[in-house]
């Protein structure tokens, strides 16, 4: 049985966790530059865990400035399987009340393709599937490890995956909403595009902090707000993640591990070698 590596994506508080032990920073060289920050690793409840600040210590990128490419590669080349997002989001339903978690099944793009979102090009094409795009296993236990910590949990939705770096104007939030979606974010859609193509499986915690600018009743989107709404969040999630980190199996049984077995059309004969190395940690076994 292969060694069960956790990989945790978030803010910088996420690794600051009572009973982490062994805790040492990584640098991480990539073909695709440099991560948001130093890997945190450690050991929480007899499991190996890596964690990364989505955005850098003292949040330091746009959405759009992330290095997404280099952070799933880092996680990857560190042994991590199975990741675990979590992220503020803002709520598009009445009963998703800030201070709620939501472990969202679907998204939708409103990012404006600007973001490095795929490994491939440069000479190698490739087309993962992607019309479930999360870990329906390991959202399973991150629903249930929420329960076990106490968490109000919605299991499932659409997220709304935004440019950003502003908030979305009322016109758009009512939009979002005729469409059917659950919450609102920045980040996880790129993550979770990638983390496909490198066969990791991804489940998301996200934090409901505001009802973005849709409600009548309530204050517009506010950083203040957020801020506010993380910081009582951020011991919840650290919570949940104790909760799951023990529950999640070191085989995988899902499709996420085989996610690219077939994606790869480009004949293997006329790929570049640079090309080769620089995906050799992703897919150097179907190269």
């Amino acid at each position: 049985m292969s060694e069960k590596v956790i990989g945790v994506i978030g803010g910088s508080g996420l690794y600051e966790m009572e009973g982490l032990t062994d805790v040492n920073e990584e640098v991480v060289s990539t073909p695709f530059g440099d991560p948001s920050d130093l890997f945190i690793t450690g050991t929480l409840n007899g499991v190996k865990m890596v964690f990364l600040p989505r955005h850098g210590r003292g949040h330091r990128f746009l959405p759009s400035e992330v290095n997404y490419r280099a952070n799933i590669y880092g996680m990857k080349k560190l042994g991590v399987e199975q990741i675990i997002s979590v992220s503020a989001v803002g709520s598009l339903k009445e009963e998703i009340v800030p201070g709620h978690i939501v472990i969202p099944d679907q998204f939708i793009d409103r990012t404006k393709g600007v973001r490095k979102d795929t490994f491939f090009g440069n000479g190698v094409v490739a087309h993962a599937g992607f019309a479930d795009p999360v870990c329906a296993s390991l959202s399973d236990r991150l629903e249930s490890a929420a329960k076990s910590a106490g968490a109000t949990v919605h299991r499932g939705g659409t997220y709304i995956c935004m440019e950003g770096p502003a908030f979305s104007t009322r016109a758009e939030s009512l939009m979002y909403r005729g469409l059917d979606a659950s919450i609102i974010g920045m980040t996880n859609l790129t993550e979770a595009k990638l983390a496909r193509e490198a066969e990791i499986c991804y489940g998301i915690i996200a934090l409901s902090t505001d009802y973005d600018c849709w409600h009548n009743s309530h204050e517009d989107v506010t950083v203040e707000a957020i801020i506010k709404i993380i910081h009582q969040n951020v011991a919840m999630a650290k919570n949940i993640i104790r909760h799951a980190v023990s529950g999640i199996a070191a085989e995988r049984s899902c499709p996420c591990a085989t996610a690219m077995q077939y994606a790869v059309i480009t004949d293997r004969k006329t790929i570049p070698e640079k090309a080769k190395a620089d995906l050799d940690v992703i897919v150097g076994k179907y190269l």
